[in-house]
């Protein structure tokens, strides 16, 4: 859990050296007449920064997630109002609240919401916060394809033949890089979930050698989802490296899972390991799909569609 919280304070830093964000490192000049500093206000605050969350983005709705910035911080107002614009042309825009949810072991979080794009190209988002903390504006372009290559709601399932605690001899440190794994992630394959009657929640990560703070922690949030609704799913983690075992901190030593591939997972742009999440009917197709970590609160519910639909 420790290591977890260091690595959420660099991402602090290091979103804040990447952005470039003022007065990070500044000293202000002096003052022939020091004067007392004003109380922060809410219009005080520095501008607003969005950084994108969800990077695979094709026509029709689709979740999206974003992180706001202000200053050295991130921001944790409960919400946010979106507006989108289509730069390439005309259509219809839209306008969405978004709702902050926190990552675990902090206050950090990101906001969600979801959106329609009818048309693909170059789209822009308006986010506007106003809390008792921070208000301003954050605008961010973002590219929106035909179609997607990675796995859709709505698509079939991929009978992946996924390792399961039977197919290693009970080696868990050949199915996951997690220091203290969840047996229970590895009980049956996908192709074998498919099979089951039941929903199936399947997570793509790599806990200990993710680019970002939250693989093990969406580890984590799948047991805790398996503990509170043992029954009624399957539950099953994919390790993005085909052999955590033999990685030894040395990423150059690791191979990805062909599944990633299955799933269309490697075709991202620069992908290097950042996790994905889905959710699949008792039919076998897609219900729901997650870019990156995915709340407790939002699996739930997609679970519980899954089960009544």
């Amino acid at each position: 859990m420790r290591t977890w919280r260091i690595y959420l304070g660099i991402l602090v830093i290091a979103v804040a050296v990447l952005l470039g964000f003022s007065g990070a490192c500044s000293t202000p000049e002096p003052t022939a007449t020091p004067t007392p500093a004003p109380t922060p206000t809410a219009t005080q605050n520095p501008e607003l920064i969005a950084i994108l969350g969800t990077t695979v983005l094709r026509t029709g709705t689709q979740r999206i997630a974003f992180l706001l910035a202000s200053g050295t911080a991130l921001v944790t107002a409960p919400s946010a109002h979106v507006r989108t614009s289509f730069l390439d042309g005309d259509a219809p825009s839209e306008m969405a609240d978004a709702v902050f949810y926190q990552w675990p072991y902090g206050t950090r979080g990101s906001y969600v919401t979801e959106l329609t794009f009818p048309k693909p190209g170059r789209w822009s988002l308006a986010i506007d916060v106003d809390s008792e903390s921070v208000s301003g504006t954050a605008e961010i372009e973002l590219d929106v394809a035909e179609t997607s290559f990675v796995r859709d709601i709505g698509q079939v399932a991929v009978f992946s033949d996924s390792k399961t605690l039977e197919s290693v001899q009970g080696d868990l440190s050949q199915l996951t890089s997690q220091s203290e794994p969840d047996p229970g992630l590895y009980e049956v394959s996908i192709a074998e979930s498919l099979f089951s009657g039941r929903p199936t929640v399947v997570v793509f990560a790599s806990p200990a050698f993710c680019t970002t703070p939250t693989c093990g922690p969406q580890v984590e949030t799948i047991s805790e989802l398996r503990a509170a609704y043992p029954d009624a799913a399957d539950y099953i983690h994919v390790e993005v490296y085909d052999n955590p075992h033999e990685i030894q901190g040395d990423l150059n030593r690791g191979v990805y899972s062909p599944i990633l591939g299955e799933w269309g997972i490697d075709k991202m742009p620069h992908y290097r390991n950042e996790s994905w999440t889905f959710v699949i009917g008792a039919d076998g197709r897609i219900m729901s799909r997650y870019e990156g970590y995915v709340a407790l609160a939002e699996l739930e519910e997609a679970l519980q569609a899954s089960l009544t639909s």
